[in-house]
C-alpha cells in the first residue's frame, strides 16, 4: 500500500469517525455527562479518532520534527494542531476524574469546549481539502 493510499484511508476513516465524535460531544455536552454508556461510548469514538489524528500527522511528516514542521505550515493548521494536543491532555485527565468519581466535572466541561473548537477546525481543514477525497476518473489509456 503507498503512502498516499494510506492516507486516503486515514481521512477517509476519519471523515467517517468525525461526526460520530461530534454527535457523541453534543449528547455529552446537553446531557452533562450523565451516564456510564454514553462517557463510554465517547471514549471509545474518540480514542481512534485521535489516535488516527496521529498517523494522519505522520503519513505527512513520519516522526521528523513535528514542531519544526508545524512551525511552517498555514496558521489554522497550527491552530488545529494546538487545539488537538489540549483536547487529549484534558480528555485524558477528564477521563481520570470521570472513572474515579463518576461524575461530570468542570474539567469535563472544559474539555468539551476545547474540544468543539478543536472539530470546528478539522471541519474546515477537511472542506479545504474537499477535492483530496473526490476520486480521479481513470483513463483508458494510462
Amino acid at each position: 500500500m503507498t503512502k498516499g493510499q494510506k492516507l486516503k484511508m486515514c481521512d477517509w476513516t476519519l471523515a467517517i469517525l468525525l461526526p460520530i465524535v461530534l454527535a457523541s460531544s453534543i449528547q455529552l455536552e446537553t446531557t452533562s455527562s450523565r451516564g456510564f454508556s454514553p462517557v463510554i461510548f465517547h471514549i471509545i469514538v474518540a480514542l481512534p479518532f485521535m489516535c488516527l489524528v496521529i498517523w494522519h500527522i505522520y503519513l505527512h511528516f513520519q516522526w521528523k520534527k513535528w514542531f519544526t514542521k508545524f512551525s511552517k505550515l498555514k496558521v489554522p493548521t497550527r491552530i488545529l494542531w494546538w487545539l488537538y494536543i489540549l483536547t487529549f491532555i484534558s480528555g485524558v485527565a477528564t477521563s481520570i476524574h470521570w472513572f474515579s468519581e463518576n461524575e461530570h466535572s468542570p474539567l469535563g466541561g472544559i474539555h468539551g469546549k476545547i474540544g468543539f473548537v478543536m472539530i470546528a477546525f478539522a471541519i474546515g481543514h477537511t472542506i479545504r481539502r474537499i477535492k483530496f477525497f473526490k476520486t480521479k476518473k481513470q483513463s483508458r489509456f494510462a
